[in-house]
């Protein structure tokens, strides 16, 4: 059986998932206009989520503070991050998706990989098929995508980026020569920026002249395990499966991805607040608590990390989620790597509303003003929406319960260090 493999991608999906909510209510459409999902521009922390295309032409770049964004376009028009509404955009496409194949992965907030393999007697035109669904998407919930047609999740993913927006594209095994050999090699999936460097010094600048290298050539330049990889990648040789993995029935999670790639710890810090704020205000609403913080980062070559701590005492507290996934997220990331997404999960899910003391939390008498400012900020969104207020990275709190945890965990790593020995 031949595979099929379909890529959808939402097209600037933080910014048009807003635009579209406010088109259906009336107001302008923000992918029309110089735009930028941000956050309030009298705050100092924060930063540019996304960008529409008019934004682009004033060089305003993803992961650079929105002081800087409105000195290059003063007219720029801001919308503060709403991680709720992009939760429910990012299931509502995923379910139509889901309609056409029981196989979907997931890959991030704002695409997935479908398994069409098989399909071919209920849907025998492919690309007729995913011009369908790209048009069911746009019509049904106000938003564009892109689709990509392959053999596999390479050329599938490939192929949805190759023009944008609400496009659909094919990348087979015939047209690998004409529209994948001819591409500079930092397009390459996989192929970060530094990789590219070596490639480039090794005069290998297309993907073509990576694919006339042997495997031994390749691995002299990057390394054993990455140039195996990267001699399959750019024959267009994939032979990953497309996983239909569920969701965590008992666990919560945020995760975003980025258009431009975060490159400094100052920009993961608050855009990892932002998310943590969310996934905080996610569990509180569902009267949870979590006993597992993890964190998890997809590095702009695609090679996904993660890092988890269990916790001694259940929390739902925004601030001790933050810090904790910032004490992680540092142990995580080089500081080197470009970051394409991240993302907060939290795991092992409590219910019960006695919290188990230790000789922290006696100690500990800013836990109940913490949870009084949760309740006050979730008051305030659940009545007027949760854009109407936003966390800031500056408080002396946060900085008391970060010391806290890194004391905590480096105590822990002492002590199972000394177990070991």
């Amino acid at each position: 059986m031949k595979r099929l493999v379909f890529h959808i991608d939402v097209n600037s999906a933080f910014l048009s998932w807003e635009a579209s909510r406010r088109v259906r209510d009336g107001k302008d459409d923000l992918r029309l206009i110089p735009s930028c999902i941000g956050g309030n521009p009298e705050k100092r922390t924060s930063i540019v989520l996304a960008k529409s295309i008019p934004a682009k032409k004033y060089n305003i770049r993803t992961g650079e503070p929105i002081s800087m964004a409105l000195r290059k376009c003063p007219d720029l028009v801001m919308a503060e991050p709403d991680f709720s509404l992009y939760d429910k955009c990012s299931k509502a496409f995923i379910e139509i998706c889901k309609s056409y194949t029981p196989v979907v992965e997931q890959f991030s907030i704002d695409e997935c990989f479908l398994d069409m393999s098989g399909m071919e007697r209920i849907y025998p035109e492919p690309i007729k098929t995913a011009y369908e669904i790209k048009d069911r998407i746009k019509s049904e919930l106000g938003f564009t995508v892109n689709v990509g047609i392959g053999s596999n999740k390479l050329c599938a993913k490939m192929a949805s980026d190759f023009e944008k927006p609400d496009k659909v594209h094919t990348l087979f095994e015939n047209e690998i020569p004409d529209k994948m050999w001819t591409l500079p090699v930092s397009e390459l999936i996989s192929v970060g920026k530094n990789t590219a460097v070596k490639l480039e010094k090794s005069y290998v600048r297309t993907i073509g002249d990576l694919a006339k290298l042997s495997l031994q050539n390749i691995q002299s330049i990057v390394g054993n395990k990455f140039g195996e990889q990267l001699y399959y990648y750019s024959k267009g040789i994939d032979e990953s499966p497309v996983l239909d993995v569920p969701s965590k029935a008992k666990g919560y999670s945020v995760e975003t991805s980025f258009e431009d790639n975060i490159t400094t710890r100052e920009q993961a810090h608050k855009v990892l607040l932002s998310i943590a704020d969310s996934v905080a205000f996610r569990i509180r609403d569902d009267g949870a608590k979590a006993y597992c913080v993890a964190v998890n980062i997809r590095t702009n070559d695609f090679r996904n990390k993660s890092h988890q701590r269990h916790l001694d005492i259940a929390t739902d507290i925004t601030t001790e989620i933050y810090s904790i996934s910032k004490v992680l997220f540092d142990e995580l990331w080089d500081g080197h790597s470009p970051l394409r997404l991240m993302g907060i999960s939290l795991n092992d899910i409590t219910r019960e509303g006695n919290e188990q003391m230790s000789l922290f939390s006696a100690s500990d008498k800013n836990k109940d003003k913490e949870r009084k400012i949760d309740k006050a900020v979730d008051n305030l969104r659940n009545r007027f929406g949760t854009a109407i207020i936003s966390r800031g990275l500056n408080s002396e709190n946060t900085a008391r319960i970060d010391r806290k945890h890194k004391a905590q965990f480096e105590n822990k790593r002492k002590s199972n260090n000394g177990s070991k020995q």
